[in-house]
């Protein structure tokens, strides 16, 4: 198992790449299952996430190459089912639901089980299959879904906290090839999202309305085979622009949508820092007295979840006090204890953090409990003094491409060791 050390105080200058979205490109994957015909996928990031959904989709049947960022799937003869031994390193692998119902009519999917940053059920991504004449119950850990036919429903896909992402995405899928027309009120909005539907228009779905909260899917009879090239990640886009706030250095990044990251661009702006957004590149210059900041996580195109507790990091670090409520997953605040251990001063009040920033904090042994919270806790031993010793970097490879190579690229001094 490997580990970071994070050398602090180095400042960040230089030009970073933005590798494809890893929540763009899972979905989009599994999606290739809807045809026979060959899908060829570019800009896929290489991630232990991205391995885990290739291997899912080579024990389902489908022919798997993958070369440089492209990936190119042909799924001719499919299984159903999904076992537990794969489907536990990924909840995202719930996203082969669809696909599956939508082509074959059946699924058998394990239950990804539990995360650390609070419970993720499914229960609305099986209301819209139910939705679509779908029947569905779980057996021995396993979800499955069966149908003789599946028929355009309209099917609200709000939840407690907002709507569900992947649920947009699983209805969506197989909805493609339901009889008639499916209507997802309260879907997700997030370009993810408009990204999925994007590539499944390319294969022949009919699909409107991705990126607002209502889309429609008039069903056909089949889909065929498509090119598609995922969109730029905008949660590690995102992180790299909160490193360049957090060294006051100049930090560009290139291949980057800067329309997707509009309410961080906002915020950073707010406390301060000077950013310059072009068609595809985003440029960050520190500031010496940035503001501290009140921010509350929302469904896109709210605050991100996603960048909640790298702005832990940067805010711990920043003079004044700020507010951090988090709606979506009101436990993700795993990496506070962490942070304290930097000597951050931060305290939780039911799903709100409030921070008071110090002036600064010390490398210490720390533990990531998730990927977001991995990258913070990176972030945070970027400024501090002495080492930062980040265990448990599996979770940091789940969603960030070569992290520490790109950070050293901009001037950071960063190991990876055997732990």
């Amino acid at each position: 198992m490997d580990k970071i050390l994070v050398h602090g105080g180095h400042p960040l200058n230089g030009t970073v790449r933005v590798s494809g979205s890893k929540n763009s490109a899972l979905p989009i994957l599994a999606a290739a299952l809807l045809t026979k015909e060959p899908c060829v996928i570019a800009n896929v990031p290489d991630l232990s996430d991205i391995n885990y959904m290739l291997q899912i989709l080579s024990h389902l049947g489908a022919h798997v190459e993958r070369a440089s960022g492209v990936v190119r799937i042909e799924a001719g003869k499919l299984k159903t089912a999904a076992p537990y031994d794969i489907v536990r390193k990924m909840r995202a692998s719930v996203c082969v639901l669809g696909p599956l119902l939508g082509r074959e009519k059946e699924a058998s999917v394990s239950l990804p089980g539990g995360c650390v940053i609070g419970d993720r059920p499914i229960d609305l991504h099986l209301k819209g299959f139910e939705a679509l004449g779908a029947v569905s119950r779980i057996e021995h850990g396993n979800v499955k879904l069966f149908a003789n036919e599946l028929r355009g429903a309209t099917v609200n896909l709000r939840g407690k906290q907002g709507p569900t992402v992947l649920g947009t995405d699983n209805v969506m899928m197989a909805a493609a090839l339901a009889e008639g027309t499916t209507v997802i009120e309260s879907a997700a909005a997030e370009p993810e999202v408009v990204d999925l539907a994007n590539f499944l228009n390319k294969m022949g779905a009919k699909i409107e309305g991705a990126g607002t909260r209502r889309i429609v899917v008039h069903g056909v009879a089949e889909l065929h085979g498509a090119e598609h090239e995922v969109i730029p990640d905008r949660i590690e886009a995102g992180t790299y622009l909160v490193a360049g706030a957090i060294m006051g250095g100049d930090v560009l990044l290139r291949r980057v949508d800067p329309s997707h990251l509009g309410s961080l661009i906002d915020a950073l702006n707010l406390s301060g820092y000077e950013i310059e957004a072009k068609a595809d590149t985003l440029r960050i210059k520190g500031h010496p007295s940035p503001k501290p900041l009140q921010l509350t996580t929302e469904p896109y195109p709210g605050f991100p979840t996603d960048m909640q507790a790298q702005m832990c990091a940067l805010l711990a670090q920043t003079e004044g006090i700020s507010v951090i409520s988090e709606t979506i997953f009101p436990q993700r605040f795993m990496h506070v204890s962490e942070l304290k251990r930097m000597g951050a001063d931060i305290s939780l009040d039911g799903h709100t953090a409030i921070i008071k920033g110090v002036a600064k904090m010390s490398g210490a042994p720390v533990m990531a409990s998730d990927l977001r919270a991995s990258a913070a806790l990176v972030l945070a031993g970027l400024r501090a003094e002495g080492v930062t010793e980040v265990n448990r970097v599996y979770h940091i490879d789940r969603g960030y491409e070569s992290i520490d190579d790109k950070l050293n690229q901009l001037g950071a001094r960063i190991e990876r060791m055997k732990a």
